[in-house]
């Protein structure tokens, strides 16, 4: 086999509001040679794309950087290519370019979860104890949660320090220790498909890897100030992947006094 050959990369970005980091996002190489880009850290995003000279061509190869499912989808091609599901961890060859595609552009969109996904009724609990029960922004919040990834997240403060909470058993599919977004994050994959963001996290104060599994009420991190965060607090939301789009669904959620309501605010 022919050595791997990382052909110039054109463009990396993050599509989205302050919202999660990479939440989708693209990767672009340039074949025409001009000069790199520098990327920034794949810890912040889905997926990578790896070009890898093959049979006189290009083997187009994308890699899931997540412990879970991510739909990647090549766009830039004269014949499109539907969307991929990649399993956790997976790779695998998306197309093969004919000789050395002098001047194709090629870009990956990449978005977390399964879109055959049906996220159910659960009660979710509280995701810390150590703390008074109160809510800043909730549904349709007027500061920052206008976006589709956002619209139904409720931001708890807290002291930083305070010890975040698994809400649902789950999979721990991603662990960010910084972001420009939502700073210091941990997601986690429920039996159902869907996926818990808890973000804003202290630095230093993540307590659970990728491909964890943990159980209701198990500490994963401790709350903080990071990114982009006007107070110390905890952002928590449920998202789902409705195809090649994350959005975040409404949750209903236990507490040691009953059930808490997030009516959505008027904007």
């Amino acid at each position: 086999m022919r050595p791997t050959t990382l052909l110039p990369l054109l463009l990396l970005f993050s599509l989205g509001c302050d919202a999660s980091p990479g939440a989708r996002w693209r990767q672009g190489w340039n074949l025409g040679g001009a000069p790199a880009i520098p990327a920034t850290s794949p810890a912040d995003h889905f997926a990578s794309l790896r070009l890898q000279a093959r049979g006189g061509g290009h083997a187009v190869i994308a890699r899931n950087l997540l412990s879970g499912p991510v739909q990647v989808q090549l766009r830039g091609l004269d014949a499109p290519v539907p969307p991929h599901l990649l399993a956790a961890n997976e790779e695998r060859l998306l197309t093969w370019l004919p000789g050395n595609a002098s001047g194709a552009r090629l870009m990956l969109d990449a978005v977390p979860g399964d879109p055959a996904a049906r996220p159910d009724a659960y009660r979710y609990q509280l995701p810390f104890r150590q703390a008074a029960i109160r809510v800043s922004q909730a549904f349709g919040g007027r500061f920052s949660h206008g976006d589709p990834q956002n619209l139904h997240a409720v931001d708890f403060p807290l002291p930083e320090g305070t010890p975040v909470l698994a809400a649902r058993a789950g999979t721990v599919m991603q662990v960010i220790a910084d972001s420009p977004g939502q700073g210091c994050l941990v997601r986690v994959l429920h039996g159902d498909g869907s996926i818990g963001l808890y973000a804003h996290l202290q630095s230093g104060g993540l307590q659970v890897r990728p491909g964890q599994r943990v159980q209701v009420g198990q500490v994963l991190a401790r709350s903080g100030n990071t990114g982009r965060s006007s107070g110390p607090h905890l952002h928590f939301a449920v998202q789902a992947n409705t195809g090649l789009a994350l959005v975040s669904v409404p949750f209903r959620m236990d507490s040691p006094n009953g059930e808490l309501r997030f009516p959505r605010e008027d904007r």
